[in-house]
């Protein structure tokens, strides 16, 4: 089986760590800080997604991503939630841009989200992996993270694990 990863960003991490968990094809995900080449090398919340190509696509990755997080938004937490897709190599750079291109016909406002060449990950604290599916009563889950699975599974349920899934 062929796995690939991605490290996206552009919220809480524990948010977006509970939506890819919760896709088909995602067989991993780590929560915590990743920086990018270049500018703005700064850590920032993130995930890393590892997942399998051919059940689910680098840009339908990316799309669910846009529409989980506030993507053509600029607020000032930016820089602890930069809006990103981390990329592992030139053809995924090229493949991630282009989706961002494509899927710029979803959103009324202009996406904000960038492609970076990934550099490097630091894993969050263990107490906080895992979080949602761990303290889904919690008020933080309730308020911010079941929104956006409730979104996920109404515009996105064939990408969505089943519930005997979730618990591997």
């Amino acid at each position: 089986m062929e796995i690939k990863k991605v490290a996206l960003g552009g919220g809480c991490h524990w948010c977006t760590e509970a939506v890819f968990l919760s896709l088909r094809g995602v067989t991993k995900v780590e929560q915590g800080f990743v920086s990018q080449k270049g500018e703005q090398s700064s850590f920032s919340e993130a995930i890393v997604v590892s997942y399998n190509p051919h059940e689910i696509s680098l840009k339908e990755l990316i799309e669910i991503h846009l529409h989980t997080h506030q993507s053509t938004s600029e607020h000032s937490f930016r820089n602890k939630y930069r809006s990103a897709v981390y990329v592992f190599s030139e053809k995924d750079f090229d493949g991630s841009n282009q989706a961002l291109k494509m899927l710029q016909k979803d959103f009324n406002k202009e996406l904000i989200t960038k492609t970076y060449y990934f550099k490097a990950f630091k894993l969050s604290e263990e107490q906080f992996h895992n979080y949602y599916y761990s303290n889904p009563e919690k008020p933080f889950c309730k308020s911010y993270i079941d929104p956006k699975l409730k979104m996920l599974m109404n515009r996105y349920s064939s990408f969505m694990k089943t519930a005997p899934e979730l618990l591997k």
